[in-house]
């Protein structure tokens, strides 16, 4: 479905990247609480919008990238060779002309910022082409994202915040078993210095670039606890290894632990989703479920290629994905022989399940392998690939759309649930995963029909 081309570098191929809130290193993926602070506000209907629309303002949620064999690097000083004819250089020249009569003239002086102007110049661009998956990430960003879709950090292993009205970016927890929590750091630790730099006035993602660093290198940082005492500690960076699967414990709707039904949580895909998912199926099937819960609830996607591994996983044949591209070619995953293909699955998804949550929710669902429940997903359904730029930027640029099994469009529509399931306020109150509760007794009912036929033809 890609050419499945690998760069040298870390900015592999993506079906999303949610730009989840800043962080020394992305922390382990947790299972949607039933329901989160987050999903409060989802299913309140109030800051989802809000966050929505940020964050494909920013072009993060829902990429789906696919990579040249090598990354390309565009050199500004050569034009390129494909530019019509009628755009020549000395139009682009027009915008410096633009830059120095506002600089020159414009009543306003202050607001005449060159580096404003041209980052909006460049903004500018990408919104004439009305469409929200293709975008300019500046070189501070870019230098973060690469790592995304990793599974591993170089940096100290704690995640950060800059909470309203501070000066100083402010410690939210260490990771478990990390150099920052064996250093002492605890959550709520001010940061006050890095390597004697003062760190006040600084972005979330200025203290990030600075605290993260190469394996074995140490990073001084002068911390203010919040009993008032200052301390400097030196700790020395290592690899954090960063869980995208996970599982959990259920409840039943009256309350009883559930050890019948599997369930895993995946919260992005990354390159170790595929092997992190294996282990944690193998354990449950080990324990004698009769069925499985797949969450990407909150699911931004990931990386197309692994994406596609975890969905093969669950098939034995049929179409996983069809890629079209801008000349209407077709390219077409289809599946192997899987390893779970006869374990009865339900998917929970959301209106935040973008991209390759959608990719994978739509394989099974058409491929009759599993039954969605939840929510309409949030309708990503374009491949895009990231060129660098010169100035250590990069451009993520829509290359295809995908198609699901049965040939329909996602963008803009995304997957339809088998079974709706909408959280109430009393839901909310009670601290109830009705979804998840709907799934149990959906696989539940499931197995005991399975066993009255398997008794029926035993006779």
């Amino acid at each position: 479905m890609t050419s499945d081309d690998r760069p040298p570098a870390d900015d592999e191929p993506e079906a999303s990247a949610d730009e989840a809130p800043p962080t020394l290193e992305a922390t382990a993926a947790t299972p949607p609480p039933p329901p989160s602070n987050t999903t409060r506000n989802v299913l309140l209907g109030v800051i989802a919008v809000l966050i929505g629309v940020m964050l494909v303002t920013l072009g993060f949620l829902g990429r789906v990238a696919t990579e040249p064999e090598s990354t390309t690097v565009i050199n500004a000083a050569e034009p390129a060779d494909s530019r019509p004819a009628a755009i020549s250089e000395a139009d682009f020249l027009i915008l410096d002309e633009i830059l120095q009569i506002l600089e020159s003239d414009f009543v306003d002086p202050d607001i005449v910022d060159a580096e404003y102007l041209h980052s909006a110049a460049i903004a500018g661009i990408f919104e004439a082409l009305g469409d929200p998956h293709s975008t300019y990430i500046d070189p501070e960003t870019y230098q973060l994202s690469r790592d995304d879709f990793s599974g591993a950090f170089q940096g100290i292993g704690a995640t950060v915040e800059k909470p309203d009205g501070s000066d100083h970016i402010v410690i939210v927890r260490p990771l478990p078993d990390t150099p920052a929590e064996r250093a002492g750091i605890v959550g709520g630790d001010v940061i006050l210095e890095v390597d004697g730099e003062d760190a006040s006035g600084w972005t979330v993602d200025v203290g990030v670039l600075r605290i993260r660093g190469p394996q074995g290198t140490p990073v001084e940082l002068l911390i203010r606890h919040t009993d008032g005492t200052e301390e400097l500690i030196t700790i020395v960076r290592d690899e954090i290894q960063v869980q995208s699967v996970v599982t959990r414990e259920l409840t039943d709707a009256e309350g009883n632990a559930v050890e019948d039904i599997g369930y895993v949580y995946i919260s992005q895909f990354t390159r170790r989703s595929p092997d992190e998912l294996q282990q944690i199926i193998e354990d449950l099937q080990a324990t004698g479920i009769s069925g499985l819960i797949l969450d990407v609830r909150l699911n931004p996607g990931g990386l197309l290629v692994e994406t596609t591994q975890i969905a093969d996983m669950f098939l034995d044949d049929g179409i996983i994905v069809i890629q079209v591209d801008r000349e209407g070619n077709e390219q077409v995953a289809s599946a192997r022989a899987g390893q779970v293909t006869d374990l009865p699955i339900v998917i929970l998804q959301d209106q935040f399940s973008a991209s390759g949550s959608e990719l994978l929710a739509a394989a099974l669902q058409e491929n009759g392998r599993a039954t969605v429940i939840g929510t309409d997903s949030f309708g990503k359904g374009t491949v895009n690939h990231v060129r660098e730029l010169s100035n250590g930027g990069a451009v993520y640029v829509s290359i295809a759309r995908w198609l699901t099994p049965d040939r329909n469009l996602i963008e803009g529509r995304g997957v339809t649930p088998d079974i709706v399931v909408e959280f109430t306020v009393e839901d909310i109150e009670a601290d109830r995963d009705v979804q998840a509760e709907r799934a149990i007794e959906f696989l539940r009912e499931a197995a005991s029909q399975s066993n009255v036929a398997a008794a029926a033809a035993a006779q």
